[in-house]
């Protein structure tokens, strides 16, 4: 079997897969994305460009649906290319991230190959689980532009949904987004934790020796260790909230320090443009309250493997979410044993069931997830069977090996119902466009 990956990023949820498929199973894997091309552990990776994207002069609500159309004909630039030089590059299937670089218009080039697509949000402007209404303590609202974009981001989502011959998403909440009309046509499927990047470590990480190096910090024995990982400090991860929830923390409990992953920038936006005269919202947050910075350290981005090393050894782990997708790093941290105290929003509800597997604490309480870290703090060792069974759901249900059968019997699946159809004929590559000066340059109306 050869299966074509689409994603923006490399790996993104695809290359463990991938390296799976590759190793094991002796499939072939061929990766399209914006990240330099090569082979990869057994994965040949193609690189695409793309020629523009929305400006300041584009409506504001169809941008995103411009600069998707930008990233689907760099795809098909760059696969086009790859069947020019070599007419046999024909993948028994595609599967691609809708919304990060679309399989859109890859059955102008392989008419006869089934494509799966990953969904991982469907976007509502209002209601109960609408993240753009659930943060109304912070002292603004969503202004009214991005309500109407709700109405026009699902674009090329409902695309992908109609042109793709199945398609599957992480979890039940991002399923539950989804209109009725497409729920038959989803399946639920994790993306799978890597288990030997994420997994316990042992016990003796938490209390090896007389001090811990964690994250390139040193941690007296004594001290408790409670992390954060967001890959950008917003409010749609609760960083305000967490900074205050850390302070009623250390002031009962002095002897703590807080390791906080992650970079200073809005990776959902919107934030950006209330918080002046701060550049950022870790800023804002910041000035909100005085603060002892002396309890905080600002790790930056770390690695996968020292991630794993760090979520394995801290005491606690706070994770807050509005109604959104889910971080990865939440996986992770169960994944690695992690005793965690998540904020109790949907998504977060369906991983973690408070005082089996976690901790559940209101999203909007600094006071109710201070006391229960607290109580955290002060025994973790009463805590431990906490991040035990979080490790053990991870492994039977979410890791890759407990996801993998699921994904291989969709995609088993799919090519198989689609060689039951009768074939397309493949267009001629050559007779569609004059040359290859007009294949790199997209079609314009």
């Amino acid at each position: 079997m050869h299966v074509l990956y689409v994603h923006q990023n490399f790996p993104a949820q695809f290359g463990h897969i991938a390296r799976h498929l590759a190793a094991r199973l002796g499939w072939r894997s061929t990766f399209v994305s914006e990240t330099p091309g090569g082979m990869v552990d057994g994965i040949e990776k193609i690189q695409y460009a793309i020629g523009g994207g929305a400006t300041k002069t584009t409506h504001f609500c169809s941008r995103t649906f411009e600069n998707a159309v930008w990233h689907t004909d760099g795809v098909y630039q760059a696969l086009r290319a790859r069947r020019v030089a070599d007419p046999s590059f024909k993948p028994d299937l595609i599967v691609g991230h809708s919304g990060f670089g679309s399989t859109l218009f890859l059955p102008e080039l392989f008419p006869n190959t089934p494509i799966i697509n990953l969904f991982e949000y469907y976007y509502i402007g209002h209601g109960a689980d609408s993240d753009m209404e659930f943060r109304r303590d912070l002292p603004w609202r969503a202004p009214e532009i991005k309500f109407l974009r709700s109405r026009c981001r699902n674009a090329m989502i409902l695309l992908d949904l109609q042109n793709a011959d199945a398609a599957y998403t992480p979890t039940q909440f991002q399923h539950s987004r989804f209109p009725a009309e497409y729920q038959g046509k989803l399946r639920t499927i994790f993306d799978g934790v890597d288990r030997a990047v994420y997994h316990g470590h042992g016990e003796t990480l938490r209390r090896a020796g007389s001090k811990r190096t964690i994250a390139g910090v040193e941690v007296a024995v004594s001290t408790r260790v409670v992390t954060y990982v967001s890959r950008g400090f917003e409010s749609m991860r609760g960083f305000d909230v967490f900074l205050k929830t850390a302070k009623r923390i250390y002031e009962e409990y002095p002897d703590v320090i807080f390791i906080v992953v992650g970079t200073d920038r809005m990776a959902y936006g919107g934030d950006e443009t209330h918080v002046a005269p701060h550049s950022t919202f870790k800023e804002w947050a910041l000035a909100q309250e005085a603060y002892d910075l002396s309890k905080f350290r600002f790790v930056g981005r770390i690695a996968p493997l020292e991630l794993g090393k760090l979520l394995a050894s801290t005491d606690l782990h706070i994770y807050l979410t509005v109604p959104f997708v889910l971080s990865w790093s939440l996986m992770d941290a169960l994944s690695c044993g992690a005793v965690v105290l998540g904020s109790d929003t949907a998504p977060v509800r369906e991983m973690i069931s408070d005082g089996e597997n976690g901790l559940l604490a209101d999203f909007f309480s600094p006071e109710d997830l201070a006391k229960k870290a607290v109580g955290v703090l002060r025994d973790p060792g009463a805590y431990r069977p906490l991040g035990r069974r979080a490790e053990q759901s991870i492994t039977e249900r979410y890791s890759l090996e407990a996801v993998l059968p699921a994904m291989l019997k969709l995609y088993e699946e799919t090519v198989e119902r689609r060689r039951g159809l009768p074939s397309v004929a493949e267009p001629e590559l050559e007779r569609r466009v004059e040359s290859e000066a007009a294949a790199r340059t997209p079609f314009r109306g």
